[in-house]
């Protein structure tokens, strides 16, 4: 066989790993376009990610001055209102686009964070668990049995009453007590993949069990994980808001959407605004996080994939 040749049959064979990643990405690409919930989920957290992470150059005035000469003003479009202030200011003459937009990255940092600790706890709990049974197991699904037993937004508050509130306190309270779901989520997928051939051959092989979780039992329970923690965000949100909004989250001069409702909810019947907006933001917001997961679902899990095909 002659050089040339030899070439020719080299690049057929490295050629079809290259389209195939090419095709994956066009088969995601054309799964997230034929779903108007997904694709419209991830417009507004993009858009929303955007608006965070350039608040500093998008917002006209600075978030947290006082002007009280011009406290309550209207949106623009009502009477009174100006361009100065597109959507109004507040109790102490602040402006509320300027304010939503800063607030925007505080619930991002809460949520995202806070769902990192606690997927990261639940996912080694839970492979941990499934992986070892017996005395680990149970120790391991008693701990969760007794989170579960205490609604989590009561023992949120208890810990913040205790501790102080804050926002580094906060992530931590939220990424701690809400680990369990992903813990039970985790095991009950390592229960089943540990019986399968592959971490048997593994296992024979010498491989420690450490490598084993790592390169055989994460990659398979990931997609699940990646669904539970995106809609996680979404309720990491609102449980940041609600705290807030009691005044158990994060604390002036901190600007929140929670923040920004509670101070706003004792003019709701002169100044609408000033309530109204901060809660379109939190709606809006998680609404595009949970039409993403929901999307993430359908396609990663095969179950949800079975019933599609078999309709």
């Amino acid at each position: 066989m002659s050089i040339p040749e030899e070439k020719q049959q080299q690049d057929t064979v490295s050629a079809p790993p290259r389209l195939k990643k090419v095709s994956s990405v066009k088969k995601w690409l054309k799964l997230l376009l034929q779903s108007k919930t997904g694709t419209f989920g991830l417009f507004i957290v993009i858009f929303v990610f955007l608006t965070a992470v350039f608040a500093p150059w998008i917002a006209p005035h600075d978030p947290t001055e006082n002007n009280l000469a011009q406290m309550l003003q209207p949106p623009f479009w009502a009477e009174g209102g100006s361009m100065e202030h597109i959507l109004g200011t507040d109790n102490l003459g602040r402006d509320m686009f300027s304010r939503i937009l800063y607030g925007a990255q505080v619930s991002l940092l809460v949520g995202i964070t806070a769902v990192l600790i606690a997927g990261t706890i639940g996912l080694a709990a839970g492979i941990i668990a499934g992986y070892y049974g017996g005395f680990i197991d149970n120790l391991i699904m008693r701990f969760v049995d007794a989170f579960l037993a205490i609604p989590s937004i009561l023992l949120t508050l208890v810990i913040l009453g205790i501790v102080g509130p804050g926002m580094f306190t906060l992530i931590l309270v939220l990424g701690i007590t809400n680990w369990v779901n992903y813990a039970r989520i985790v095991r009950g997928e390592v229960l089943s993949l540990k019986e399968r051939d592959f971490v048997t051959a593994a296992s024979l092989m010498g491989v420690n069990d450490r490598k084993i979780m790592y390169r055989h039992l994460v990659p398979n329970v990931f997609s699940s994980f990646i669904v539970i923690a995106t809609l996680s965000v979404a309720t990491t949100i609102i449980s940041e808001a609600a705290l807030s909004f009691l005044g158990m989250g994060i604390q002036p001069p901190q600007i929140s959407w929670g923040g920004m409702l509670s101070s706003g909810r004792d003019y709701l019947a002169d100044s609408w605004w000033v309530a109204t907006f901060p809660g379109l933001a939190i709606t809006i917001t998680t609404l595009g996080i949970i039409f993403l997961g929901d999307w993430l679902r359908d396609v990663l899990d095969p179950k949800t994939n079975m019933n599609r095909k078999g309709r």
